[in-house]
C-alpha cells in the first residue's frame, strides 16, 4: 500500500470525542501517522507483532495492521478512546486487539512498538514510563517526541540506540480552552530505536 493511500484511509478515522488534557490526548495527524508507519514498513518492522502504547483512538495501531502487521495490540487507560478505536478498526475492516490497561500493567513481548506518548507538556516526564516499557517489551521502537529531546532520549534509552531520527510537523487543532489559534503547528522528532542486537 502506498503512503498516500494509507494517509487517505487514516483520514477517515474518528478523533477523540472529549479529549482529556491531563492525558495530553492529541490524535496523531494522519499524514504523520502514514509517514512513520510507511517508513517502519519499508524497514521491515511491521511484518510481525506490533503494539501501540497509549493508542488513543487507534490511528497508529490500525495503520500498522493495514500495512500487514501479523498481530497488533493497542493499549490505553481511556475506555472512551478505546471504544472509538474499536469502531475505527471496524470501519476499516481490520482486526486490532484494544486493551484497557495502565502502562505499568503491560507485559509480553512484540517485535515493534509504535507510539505517540504524552510529551510531558502538562506533567514533566510523562513519556518516560512509555519509553521504559517499550524498551522492555520490544525490539524496535518508533516514537514521537517534542523537538529538542534527542540528547535526553539518547541517554535515557542506553544501551539501545537511535538508528534514524527526523523532524516533522505536528498540526494541533484547537482542542482545549487555553488554545488561542484554530490550528497550531509544532515541530516534533520521530525516532527509530533499536533495542536488541
Amino acid at each position: 500500500m502506498k503512503q498516500r493511500k494509507l494517509e487517505m484511509l487514516l483520514e477517515e478515522l474518528e478523533n477523540f470525542s472529549n479529549p482529556e488534557l491531563e492525558l495530553e490526548q492529541y490524535q496523531t495527524p494522519p499524514l504523520l501517522a502514514a509517514e512513520i508507519l510507511h517508513f517502519a514498513y519499508m524497514q521491515g518492522d511491521l511484518d510481525d507483532s506490533v503494539q501501540d502504547l497509549g493508542c488513543g483512538t487507534g490511528i497508529l495501531a490500525i495503520g500498522a495492521k493495514l500495512l500487514g502487521a501479523r498481530k497488533v495490540m493497542g493499549y490505553d487507560t481511556d475506555s472512551k478512546a478505546l471504544e472509538i478505536a474499536k469502531e475505527n478498526a471496524r470501519k476499516l475492516g481490520v482486526e486490532v486487539e484494544f486493551v484497557l490497561s495502565d502502562i505499568a500493567d503491560i507485559t509480553g513481548h512484540v517485535k515493534t512498538t509504535v507510539m505517540n506518548p504524552p510529551f510531558g507538556a502538562r506533567v514533566k516526564g510523562r513519556d518516560r514510563p512509555f519509553l521504559s516499557l517499550a524498551l522492555r517489551t520490544s525490539e524496535v521502537i518508533y516514537s514521537i517526541h517534542n523537538r529538542g529531546s534527542l540528547a535526553f532520549i539518547q541517554k535515557f534509552i542506553k544501551p539501545a540506540v537511535i538508528t534514524h531520527s527526523y523532524v516533522a510537523k505536528f498540526p494541533i487543532k484547537r482542542t482545549f480552552d487555553f488554545h488561542k489559534k484554530e490550528r497550531e503547528v509544532i515541530e516534533v522528532e520521530i525516532y527509530r530505536i533499536k533495542v536488541s542486537g
